[in-house]
């Protein structure tokens, strides 16, 4: 059993791109500006033949009010309680600050095992502050510099006795049981999630539709920062729960704007880095407020889902809000139709982040498109549909010779992708396409998720077709034409 590490300190100290360091991947995002990180990140770290899980927080604030800074003070003094082990990061470049020394008391009190790192102690800049630490009382600092990887060495056997008083006593509280059950034996279907590979799920949408929110009540923990203000969430968080019984690991996004209106560069990598989520994601919630639905950006980001091949569900949130809840109901699914013909039939669920209500039908909806994306159709059951598709409704003759489809099969799944063999696949309007695709969703119950179709050409080829047409021998005698050469 792995142990858990906390990076904190101050903010610009760092601590992300320390993480990114130890994750060996740029999951957190890192800029100049203080400040940067908001939630806890988790990641799965490697240090020479050590892993453990790693969780890089926000810098600590002295603020302890209902404030931004507050609430990521609270949420980071959360992670130390949760860690086994914390990493006290500072400048060594600054030297230690009156913040520093407060924090260095509360980790004291807060935390049982508590290393002191001095980061940026690359060259004789940092001397002077890797120095200084000795006097916050919380041993030996190390000397690191995680932007050029020194120092991780050190930081291996620092952890190696803390990593192992961890197992012993992991073992020690371990239940007896007489029989191993590993689950992840059982074999299940392609599509079904499993705790080593669970379903991703990616929640999307505007600024302030309540993302985060969402994601702390189907967690039942205040584990994501969240508040009034829009614009919270700047990494794309992950994380891993069992929800209702299936194997999910939730992606929480930054909130989209229009492309117009990001100008900050961070705003743009937090923009980057969801949209990185949805590629990575199977299904994807696009979170719509409930008050201002289907908005322009609304559109774009549910287009994009789609475009990505992955399967959609809508969600209406801050349902709670609303009176006329049938009527709007009507009115929402109506828009829906209108304005997203491409996912005719998606799911659309409404919910309320605050309350909690309508997560069962969230749950059931997400896995339900998820099992429509991973569907597979046989050949002979693909082959029989065409057939009476083409006889309701034969492809267009132009210059009075009949396009024949042949025969269709399904090409992969994830999303479903068919193609359909023709004898002139350039000839065959759009229109035509769209008309199987909507016979698809229908006939083999595929309702909302994107049906990929390709045409293709099977002509015969004439094997006698560049070659020069030659003279019959009988009526080569008779033209007084002389024989070809080897006859």
């Amino acid at each position: 059993m792995s142990f858990t590490l906390a990076i904190v300190g101050r903010p610009n100290v760092g601590k992300s791109t320390l993480f990114n360091r130890l994750v060996g991947k740029r999951l957190a995002l890192v800029d100049d500006q203080p400040g940067v990180t908001r939630d806890l990140r988790e990641g799965e770290a490697r240090l020479g033949d050590l892993r453990f899980t790693v969780i890089d927080t926000a810098g600590l604030e002295e603020a302890t009010d209902e404030s931004l800074q507050g609430r990521m003070r609270r949420l980071t003094e959360r992670a130390v309680e949760m860690a086994d082990v914390c990493l006290f990061v500072i400048d060594a470049r600054t030297g230690v600050t009156p913040t520093d020394e407060v924090f260095a008391e509360i980790l004291r009190k807060k935390s049982a095992h508590v290393l002191l790192a001095a980061n940026k102690a690359e060259g004789r800049a940092g001397e002077s502050g890797l120095l200084e630490a000795y006097s916050l009382g919380l041993g030996e600092p190390l000397a690191l510099s995680a932007e050029h990887g020194e120092g991780m060495a050190d930081l291996l056997q620092a952890l190696i006795p803390l990593a192992d008083a961890h197992q012993e006593q992991a073992v020690e509280d371990a239940p007896r049981t007489d029989v191993d059950i590993e689950d992840d034996e059982v074999e299940l279907p392609d599509w079904t999630p499993t705790r080593a590979r669970p379903l991703q799920v990616a929640v999307v949408g505007r600024p302030n539709a309540g993302k985060s929110t969402l994601i702390n009540r189907i967690l039942g923990e205040e584990r994501l920062l969240t508040g009034p203000e829009a614009g919270i969430t700047r990494d794309s968080i992950s994380l891993t729960l069992d929800w209702e019984g299936t194997p999910v690991r939730l992606f929480d996004t930054a909130g989209m704007r229009k492309k117009a209106k990001v100008q900050d560069k961070l705003e743009k990598l937090s923009v980057a880095d969801g949209l990185r989520a949805v590629k990575f994601a199977e299904v994807v919630v696009v979170l719509l407020d409930a008050g201002i639905p289907f908005e322009q950006q609304d559109l774009r980001i549910a287009d994009l889902a789609e475009r990505e091949g992955r399967a959609v569900v809508v969600a209406v949130n801050k349902w709670d809000l609303e009176t006329e809840k049938q009527e709007k109901l009507r009115d929402l699914k109506a828009e829906f139709e209108r304005l997203l013909p491409q996912l005719k039939g998606a799911p659309l669920v409404t919910v309320s982040a605050m309350t909690g209500r309508g997560l069962d039908r969230l749950h059931a909806a997400i896995v339900k498109a998820h099992e429509v994306w991973n569907r597979r159709v046989t050949t002979a059951q693909l082959n029989r549909w065409l057939g009476e598709m083409v006889e309701a409704h034969p492809p267009p003759a132009p210059g009075g010779r009949r396009i024949k489809l042949r025969y269709a099969t399904q090409a992969k799944t994830r999303p479903p992708g068919f193609v359909v063999m023709c004898s002139s696949p350039d000839k065959i309007p759009e229109s035509y396409s769209r008309y199987l695709v909507n016979g698809l969703r229908e006939d083999f119950d595929m309702p909302g998720t994107p049906i990929r179709l390709w045409m293709r050409g099977q002509g015969e080829q004439n094997p006698f077709k560049n070659r020069k047409k030659s003279t019959p021998s009988r009526l080569r005698k008779h033209l007084g034409k002389p024989s070809p050469k080897g006859s």
